[in-house]
């Protein structure tokens, strides 16, 4: 019986051994893929010499993690801000899944990113106009796009919140010169959401990992890490193959 209750164990944590591994390396995967889609859309991320925004970020989800059920107010409220000020929001993203988790997480940050894309297509139309279109002047896709928007605003919208195709904080100020509606803008905002719940559970997953070995360790880890490896190799499968759908049906509308 001790035997058997030896092999039992080894068994288990063979298993638990291999599904680590297992995620690590769709972890990986995936972090290079979400990493290629960050350097596009940051490359009109404003840096300035001795700020380093990333650091700041951090700091700033670590003091929201201390202030309890206030922490979702305030986290929604600095998306808001990172988003107006060009800053880097996925490192907001993937540490709501850490603080909040995947449900709740999801929810705040695609509320922050939907207030925060509001406010910058308002400044966009109303306050900075001249600045915005001096910035995509020269940018043959934008002109596309708003061609496109002319036609089918709600539609176009909703396909580039859904491809990574153009910087996201700098397509929030582009839309406010063109002649799309702000309800338009505003409805197509939940095509954010694929890239929200896979950026988020990825925050998640690595929260969970952090506390492998501690106290507060699920009982039966390898029942629970199977369900949220599979969990996330659906989340993004899923967005992966809605963001391709995406790209092609965009890249149809403005040719």
């Amino acid at each position: 019986m001790k035997n058997k209750n030896l092999a039992n164990k080894l068994k288990s944590q063979q298993s638990h051994k291999f599904l680590k591994q297992t995620f690590f390396t769709l972890l990986i995967f995936t972090l290079i893929f979400c990493l290629n889609i960050n350097s596009a859309l940051a490359q009109e991320t404003v840096n300035t010499p001795g700020f380093n925004p990333q650091e700041w970020l951090r700091n700033a989800l670590q003091w929201i993690d201390s202030l309890g059920t206030v922490g979702a107010i305030a986290f929604i409220a600095l998306y808001i801000i990172a988003t107006v000020a060009f800053l880097p929001g996925s490192i907001l993203t993937l540490g709501a899944g850490v603080v909040f988790g995947v449900i709740w997480g999801s929810i705040y940050v695609f509320i922050g990113a939907t207030l925060g894309a509001t406010a910058a297509f308002l400044v966009g139309r109303y306050l900075a106009r001249g600045w915005v279109a001096t910035k995509i002047a020269d940018n043959k896709k934008f002109a596309a796009i708003d061609h496109a928007v002319g036609r089918e605003g709600l539609k176009i919208v909703l396909l580039t919140r859904l491809s990574p195709i153009f910087p996201f904080n700098l397509l929030n100020y582009a839309f406010g010169v063109t002649e799309v509606s702000l309800k338009d803008y505003f409805i197509g905002s939940v095509g954010m959401i694929p890239g929200t719940i896979m950026y988020v559970y990825i925050g998640s997953l690595a929260g969970n990992l952090a506390m492998i070995g501690t106290q507060t360790q699920p009982t039966n880890p390898t029942v629970q890490w199977a369900i949220r490896i599979i969990g996330f190799i659906a989340t993004v499968a899923v967005t992966i193959y809605v963001t391709r759908i995406a790209k092609k049906a965009l890249e149809q509308e403005i040719l």
